[in-house]
């Protein structure tokens, strides 16, 4: 990178330490407590899937069912493995009987400790190594089929049914694609069950289910077959449901997974502790089974103006970093979002848009960065919006990002047609393939107008990593010093959802996970056992 940006090394490094601190303080009160998502996600992880007489899932039956007679504070395995070695059943059928209103877990004697300790890291076994089994299947496949060049050209398809989808989704395949996003229903985020099964009545997208992911893995499978390249499926982990829904792309191999708890509480009102809690368990998740996360920084600059609040977008890529590395998600799998979103108006803003790009793909040179493009002033105009999104694909592969999110000359107007889609591709693999080198060749001018932007950037966003430090995440989510928006610890959706753990409590995946991965264990107690800091003063 010599013949780069000049940014200072020990800038960067002092950003990075700070973030570390925020991420390691909510990671400590993080570790002392669990949610109502994160039990469900357990139970699917055992094998427990279905919906009761009236269409609940079977995950959430269970768990609300602990959660009435006050035992869900040490977890949902204990409970449900004991009832399954006393009765000499499976998690499933232990499930089904609870849903019956046959089998009371409260009810039923206690196994020894030991024993349903056993039992729960033999199925904890069981159920990764399913998951690393597919993670191997994706390698095969690569390694057999090959895959499209960075940056890889991702396109969305968002029908409201999966049938559909599957049908836009081959085509997209088949004009270039090589990431296919299947866009959520609109409001998935926001309900606190996953669907169950194929649907065919989303609205603005399609519900994410399990069986969705199924048909759609198998549909993309397919078409890679033909076209003759491996084809990566996306869907999103965000939400209420956030580490189950981890957990299913992980069974039905997805590869991309947006994933990001401050998109949660900024865009859609989630409490913050709840989907941070949340978050650390879907990463978890998602690191070991290869799926490379997307974060939501880009949408900062929606609510926010791109050239004022851009540091705030390099803050938030530094503490995301830091997250995903704490739950053992490696770089390679960090596909860390920004955007295209300075006003075609402004004079120099292809400057400005090429010196943010080239900073974060400097301080973060292992990271797939996923970039996404204008939308905040497309206008309608098909034709301008069509030369803005060619600027957007000139400044991807100028400075080598990961994952382009392409641009739809039709952005707010109507959902993208076949068509729509197939202009985007045609325009990106032009420019990608005409300029591929660019970056090689083109030096910036020492102290020119994009070096200095990027100081100037990367300045304030350590003044305000530093602050962050200082007072704590929770309190500068509750500033609004995000995107502007500001949300209180104790408001927004799902609080009632996070519970402080128990002495007793045991998550069997949680424990395999952090033992193959060479993350350390969580310690016992309670958060003020463990003499946290800090944040009920925050």
């Amino acid at each position: 990178m010599e013949n780069k940006l000049r940014l200072d090394p020990e800038k960067i490094a002092r950003a990075r330490k700070a973030a570390g601190n925020i991420a390691a303080d909510v990671d400590r009160f993080i570790g002392s407590r669990t949610t109502v998502a994160v039990e469900r996600t357990v139970l699917r992880l055992m094998g427990v899937d279905g919906v009761d007489a009236e269409g609940v899932p079977l995950p959430n039956v269970v768990t609300d069912h602990l959660l009435e007679r006050g035992l869900l504070a040490d977890g949902v395995a204990a409970p449900v493995l004991n009832a399954a070695i006393q009765l000499g059943i499976t998690p499933q059928q232990v499930a089904e009987r609870v849903a019956t209103g046959s089998l009371d877990l409260a009810a039923i004697p206690r196994s020894d400790t030991e024993t349903v300790t056993s039992k729960g890291r033999e199925l904890a076994q069981i159920g990764l190594d399913r998951i690393l089994a597919n993670r191997r299947e994706r390698e095969k496949r690569i390694a057999r089929l090959g895959e499209g060049r960075k940056p890889y050209l991702y396109v969305i398809v968002a029908t409201g049914d999966i049938y559909e989808d599957v049908i836009q989704g081959k085509s997209a395949a088949r004009q270039g694609a090589d990431i296919v996003a299947v866009i959520r229903s609109t409001g998935q985020s926001l309900i606190d069950f996953v669907p169950y099964g194929a649907t065919r009545e989303g609205f603005g997208g399609t519900y994410a289910t399990q069986e969705n992911f199924r048909l759609m893995r198998q549909a993309l499978d397919e078409v890679g077959e033909e076209v003759g390249r491996y084809i990566r499926l996306c869907n999103y982990c965000s939400g209420l449901c956030m580490p189950e829904i981890a957990a299913m792309g992980a069974l039905e191999r997805l590869d991309v997974m947006l994933n990001d708890a401050l998109y949660g509480i900024l865009f859609r009102d989630i409490n913050m502790q709840r989907t941070l809690i949340d978050q650390t368990f879907s990463r978890m998740i998602n690191g070991y089974a290869g799926i490379m996360i997307n974060t939501g920084e880009d949408n900062y600059l929606t609510t926010a103006d791109a050239v004022e609040a851009a540091h705030t977008v390099l803050a938030s890529q530094f503490i995301n970093e830091r997250f995903a590395l704490l739950a053992g998600l490696p770089p390679e799998q960090m596909g860390l979002g920004h955007a295209f979103e300075m006003s075609p108006d402004l004079e120099d803003g292809f400057l400005l848009e090429l010196a943010q790009a080239q900073m974060a793909r400097q301080i973060f040179p292992d990271a797939p960065l996923k970039y996404m493009p204008p939308t905040k002033h497309m206008t309608g105009d098909i034709f301008k919006g069509h030369i803005q999104d060619a600027l957007f694909n000139l400044v991807s592969i100028w400075t080598n990002q990961g994952v382009q999110l392409l641009g739809m000359m039709t952005e707010a107007m109507h959902t993208p047609h076949i068509h729509d889609r197939k202009l985007a591709i045609e325009n990106a693999q032009y420019i990608f393939n005409n300029l591929r080198h660019l970056g090689d060749e083109v030096l910036f001018r020492p102290g020119g107008r994009i070096e200095k932007r990027a100081q100037e950037v990367l300045d304030k966003a350590i003044a305000m990593l530093k602050e962050v430090e200082d007072i704590g995440l929770f309190k500068a989510l509750e500033r609004g010093m995000l995107a502007d928006v500001k949300r209180s610890m104790t408001g927004g959706k799902g609080l009632s959802g996070v519970l402080e753990r128990g002495a007793d409590y045991f998550n069997p995946f949680e424990m395999e996970l952090r033992e193959r991965t060479g993350l350390p264990q969580r310690e016992e107690g309670s958060l003020h056992e463990r003499g946290e800091r800090g944040f009920q003063a925050n």
